[in-house]
């Protein structure tokens, strides 16, 4: 055995075990196709294609063998042949387990399974004659089928593997049989349309060299029906072993199969059947025993009559052909299943193995603590929904209402009326508030112990066991659930409130080992934030530490909650500093994203792409974004210029679980544009060769790119076309990606002018995309019908032919570190959460239509405004000056009703108006308007909004113009009231000096004087007009213009505290480098002076206004807006992309100076500031 791991290379591993973070980090062997020229690249090819899923994985040897002579021996006996250069399939695998970690052996079976090929059960190892039972290596597996006892037919069942009762049944070989024992079991589990080497055989690459280390190994296989009769051979769930070399040398391995198996299959030898060898070795054994041989001859029929065998417990091949002895075979297991009902699992095959001293996987010490702490965990949990409101309080409503307000403080969507920094005060006290309700919950007794437990040099195993354990209790709880949401769906009368509920709890139903790291973050975050208790602090401070190791460990880290939609900022800068300090100064990093609509295969591409584990099943198993570390072996850094691949997939965009909610577009939008942004290369994954489903999405990716500051890195954008087998799809399709490519060129241009973004006009100026390389197709992942069918082998061939396509781009960019990595994700997601309109649509095309559809509305929405700001004027002068001129035919009273019936009037006919040019825009087809149909509606109600709104307005001034009105006459009768009160104090004040015959100085008249005027004034009562808050009006107005203009002007508004401090100075288009002045000049020029003209007309318009003697009006802000526009409309030719800095300095050019005298006490001098000071407008 020693000569043999040194042959193949893997001494060194027999006691420090090779483990799966070595075996999927990034190396030559892994991106290059080189030739095998020694024994020691055997086991590395094994690995590298097993990893990948290739069905080609075992069949493995040297260039030099190929010349080899095929030996006349088949793959159950000792074979002449013994070539230096080759080794037996077995053998390889063999070794390959005996020098793996647990956790590579359990990734090794996982996708063996997948593969179809048979795993070990019992593992020997001839070093120490110890045979280990593979248990832990198993647990793993899921499978999914459908037995044919099942009532409904459109049931399945998901079990476990290592759980599932089924019988087993096991092939052994006694002495030198003829026939191959594994060949036939390969054609047994092989319905004609679908064969697979299950086992390696003869015929095989190499099959047929000496066995040197895997006689004694049993491997194990299960047939899993899919529920079509004429596909399955089998009704029921079978598990089939067989035993490598022969029985008279593994007696263990024998008694063992003889204890667990219903039946037991004996492939003999003609020579040597004997009484004693063919005997039960346990008295145990249920098994029915079945003899297999080529043909009968008198000393075989002697046994029998010695042994009193039935002639049914005999098989002879004699002249069949390989299909009728096969369906022999097939009769006699099928009967043996029928009469005898022993099932087993391999869990219940531990307990044989430890009576028989056979070593089980799982037994040792690390691993039977960390499942006792997995255990302590999951043995609280009674209901999923439940357990997760006790034990994991931090995240579920509390956070999705936090993520609500971290956006909100971005989007402003509830703001109203208010004042944006007293909007921003109380979001800041809501959220403050969540966060005290998070720190007062604390850590519950189920996160102390999952802390305890990831902490400990066993995590890896806890973390294994508690996914499994999860699992399981998902297993037990969702296919109730589904059941009954099946029910209630096909009941016509069924209440679509309990359909919701019931939806709901099955999304709440899923728990993962994701949902703790989470409450950890949480946590963090909110200690951070609140707590001012150190020792409280310091026993949290080392989860961001404890996570960095996880995620070099292989474990995926959640960036972005799949549940809120949010990301932890405090938490992942945290984790990520961690990380670089632990990669440093190794920190080089390239990432691969997958973007893709649900159930597409992304995790599935990525998982065999890579080797990862990101979780896979149909429907949507992947919420938000998980990022994954692949590290880059030294010879390779160089020329891929990285240390590590960070790997990120994401849920699925278009979920039906989305579909029915009002932000579903906005929630993929969301996540699509962040993972890109984050991304080197970004692997667009599409089902079929129909792009048209991701389209849409990577519309709105560029549109926001466009929106945003900085783009930032340069992307590369590649189609994946899965489901695709036909040889001639690339060059059939190239009219297709033209034409695509053509679409996304009109697109970004749409939407490049949309955001007078001059630098942008292709698809590919904002990401790289070669129509010849740029797509690739990829066939169907499984070869037949699941659960039965392996893996194409053209679809492990055509993932890595994608794979050595992305290194090849890797090779062209440059990579950036963790912290440049952390910086950009963090004003990324910053980026995101201000943009709140273009993610709303679900392309780019309905963006464009709207805002046209937008555009025309508020034309109208402003020509009924000013109307009625006109009409409002000229009905408060008539009020004011009612009585003055010409007689009272009716009271003032009866004057405002008149007036408010005029304005009720005049608002219903407006409204109709608008709503009659809604109706026709849309019956005419302007702009696209068909893609905008579904806010017809929207507009309809902003008109009957508009005006409520206006009649309000109106009304409030009518009713200041009339108690103003009242307020004068009052005033004239007060007025004379009080000259006579002053005119009686004068007098009195005169008497009472001539009475007292006081001879008074002037200075001390004037002292009496004033102390008698403050006695009476101090009498008299009067009120103040209040005074509007003109500055929030101003700032919302500017806000709501600005709104769908993009990320980056809404974070430049955001950092508007005060108007007052902004527009001071002269604007000045471009403070740049001279040379690009000398380059540009004249274009500088000519911006420069549209902008001072544009400044110069908003400086007459507020003089005229003012001196206008008018009381402000919010038409005067929307009046200016549309002054800027224009003009900007009217000098689309500059492309202006300053346009964020020049509407900031316009706007902020409207101050309160130069609107001060428009207040009641208009005798102060006019201000002669610049108009960089008319930043907020003060009312009378």
């Amino acid at each position: 055995m020693k000569k043999l791991l040194d042959n193949l290379g893997l001494a060194d591993y027999y006691d420090k075990k090779l483990t799966l973070h070595t075996v999927l980090q990034i190396n030559k062997n892994s991106i290059t196709d080189g030739t095998v020229q020694s024994l020691s690249d055997l086991p590395w090819l094994f690995l590298k294609r097993l990893m990948m899923l290739q069905r080609t994985a075992r069949s493995v040897k040297c260039s030099s063998s190929d010349g080899t002579e095929d030996s006349e021996s088949d793959d159950d006996q000792e074979s002449e042949s013994d070539c230096p250069h080759s080794v037996n399939p077995l053998d390889v695998l063999t070794a390959v387990f005996l020098c793996s970690d647990s956790f590579l052996q359990q990734e090794m079976i996982m996708k063996m399974s997948m593969c179809q090929f048979a795993v070990p059960l019992l593992l020997p190892n001839s070093e120490n004659d110890q045979i280990t039972l593979m248990l832990w290596a198993m647990r793993d597996i899921v499978k999914e089928f459908r037995p044919h006892s099942l009532s409904d037919p459109s049931a399945f069942v998901e079990e476990r593997i290592a759980l599932s009762e089924m019988p087993l049944v096991s092939f052994v070989k006694l002495g030198r049989c003829n026939i191959s024992k594994s060949e036939i079991l390969n054609k047994l589990f092989s319905n004609p349309q679908q064969y697979t080497d299950t086992f390696v055989h003869s015929n095989m690459d190499c099959g047929n060299i000496n066995k040197k280390i895997s006689n004694g190994l049993v491997e194990m296989t299960c047939y899993l029906p899919c529920g079509n009769k004429n596909i399955d051979v089998f009704p029921e769930p079978v598990a089939i072993a067989n035993l490598r070399g022969d029985i008279q040398s593994f007696e263990t391995q024998y008694t063992f199969l003889c204890e667990a198996s219903t039946a037991v299959f004996v492939f003999f030898e003609s020579q040597i059947l004997d009484a004693q060898l063919i005997s039960v070795p346990s008295q145990k054994s249920t098994a029915q025993l079945f003899f297999v041989g080529d043909s009968t001859n008198d000393s075989i029929k002697a046994t029998v009559s010695k042994l009193n065998l039935k002639k049914s417990n005999l098989i002879f091949k004699a002249k069949q052909n390989d299909a009728d002895f096969v369906n022999k075979i097939h009769n006699k297991l099928q009967d043996a299943i029928k009469y005898n009902n022993h099932k087993t699992s391999v869990v219940h095959l531990a307990e044989i193995a430890r009576n028989l001293g056979i070593l089980v996987d799982e037994d040792v010490e690390g691993c039977q603590r960390a499942k006792a702490s997995a255990d302590e965990i999951t043995s609280k949990i009674n209901d999923i929904v439940e357990f997760k409101k006790k034990e994991l309080p931090l995240q579920g409503e509390i956070l999705m209402k936090f993520a609500e307000l971290e956006k909100e403080e971005c989007g402003f969507k509830k703001v109203g009326e208010k004042s944006i920094e007293d909007y921003k005060d109380e979001l800041q006290i809501e959220k403050y508030t969540l966060r005290q309700e998070q720190f007062r919950r604390g850590m519950s007794a189920t996160m102390s112990c999952f802390i305890s437990a990831v902490s400990t040099p066993e995590r890896g195993y806890f973390l294994k066991w508690l996914r499994i354990n999860l699992k399981n209790h998902s297993h037990e709880v969702l296919p109730q659930l589904r059941e009954l949401y099946k029910q209630k769906c096909q009941d016509t009368c069924g209440n679509k409130s309990e359909i919701a509920e019931l939806d709901k709890k099955i999304s709440n139903s899923s728990l993962g080992v994701e949902h703790f790291i989470r409450e950890m973050s949480q946590l963090y975050e909110a200690a951070a934030l609140l707590s001012e208790d150190a020792l409280y602090c310091k026993h949290l401070e080392h989860l961001p530490r404890l996570c960095a190791e996880l995620l070099l460990d292989g474990f995926p880290l959640e960036l972005m909650d799949g549940d809120s939609s949010n990301i932890p900022e405090k938490w992942i800068t945290s984790v990520f500093s961690e990380l670089n300090t632990l990669m440093e100064p190794k920190n080089k990093i390239m990432v691969v994203t997958v973007l893709g609509v649900q159930s597409s295969g992304k995790s599935t591409l990525l998982n065999t792409m890579f080797g990862v584990q990101f979780a896979v099943s149909s429907g949507r198993c992947t919420r938000g974004a998980f990022l994954q570390l692949i590290k880059v072996e030294e010879e390779c850094k160089t020329e891929l210029n990285c240390d590590y691949i960070v790997i990120i997939d994401t849920e699925g965009l278009k979920s039906p679980e989305l579909a029915q909610l009002h932000n579903s577009h906005e929630h993929d939008n969301e996540l699509a544009t962040l993972v890109v942004g984050l991304s080197d290369v970004t692997i667009v994954n599409i089902a079929m060769e129909n792009s048209t489903e991701m389209k849409d999405i990577l519309q709105i990716i560029v549109c926001a790119f466009l929106r945003m500051k900085e783009i930032g890195k340069k992307h590369t954008c590649l189609f994946v076309h899965q489901n695709v087998a036909d040889v001639s799809a690339h060059d059939s399709n190239m009219r297709d990606r033209k034409f695509l490519l053509e679409q996304l060129y009109e697109m970004t241009q749409a939407a490049a002018k949309m955001e007078n973004n001059i630098g942008f006009k292709k698809f590919t100026d904002v990401m790289n995309y070669d129509t010849e390389r740029g797509d690739h197709y990829i066939p169907g992942l499984w070869h037949g019908n699941p659960p039965m069918a392996p893996v194409s082998i053209g679809y492990s061939e055509s993932v890595y032919d994608l794979k050595k396509h992305i290194m090849e781009i890797f090779r062209r960019h440059k990579s950036s570190d963790m912290n440049e990595f952390l910086r950009w994700t963090k004003d990324l997601w910053t980026a995101v959460k201000f943009e709140k309109f273009i993610f709303s649509f679900r392309n780019s095309l309905v963006a464009e239509a709207y805002i046209k559809l937008c555009t025309e509305y508020n034309n109208w929405d402003w020509k009924l405004r000013k109307q009625m700001h006109t009409w409002a004027l000229e009905a408060e002068t008539k009020i004011l000056n009612h009585g003055k001129f010409n007689s009272m035919e009716f009271t003032v009273e009866d004057f405002y009703c008149i007036l408010q019936r005029e304005a009720e009037y005049n608002l219903s006919k407006g409204q109709d108006e608008i709503t009659d040019k809604i109706q026709s825009y849309y019956e005419q087809g302007e702009s696209h308007a068909e893609l905008v149909k579904s806010y017809r509606r929207d507009f309809i109600n902003s008109a009957k909004s508009l005006k409520t709104e206006l009649s309000h307005s109106i009304t409030r001034k009518l009713d200041a113009a009339v108690s103003r009105r009242n307020a004068m006459v009052k005033v004239e009768g007060i007025i004379k009231t009080y000259m006579a009160t002053m005119e009686k104090k004068v007098l009195d004040l005169l008497k009472d000096c001539r009475e007292k015959k006081s001879d008074m100085s002037d200075s001390m008249l004037d002292e009496a004087f004033e102390q008698m005027w403050k006695e009476t004034v101090s009498t008299l009562s009067y009120t103040g007009l209040q005074q509007q808050d003109i500055m929030t009006r101003v700032l919302l107005h500017l806000r709501r213009n600005l709104e769908s203009r993009g990320s980056s002007m809404a974070q430049s508004l955001d950092k508007v505290k005060n108007l007052h401090n902004e527009g001071h100075g002269n604007f000045v288009f471009y403070k740049g480098d001279i040379i690009y002045k000398t380059i540009y000049a004249q274009r500088i020029k000519t911006v420069q002076e549209m902008s001072d003209n544009l400044i110069v007309d908003c400086w007459k318009f507020v003089k005229a206004k003012r001196e206008s003697k008018d009381d402000y009006d919010d038409t005067y802000i929307q009046e200016i807006l549309i002054m800027i526009d224009e003009s900007l409309k009217a000098h689309e030719d500059l492309r202006l992309n300053f346009l964020n800095s020049l509407l900031n300095y316009t706007y902020a050019a409207l101050q309160a100076e130069n609107f001060k005298s428009f207040t009641i006490n208009s005798s102060k001098k006019q201000p002669t500031h610049s108009l960089g000071e008319l930043q907020t407008i003060i009312p009378f």
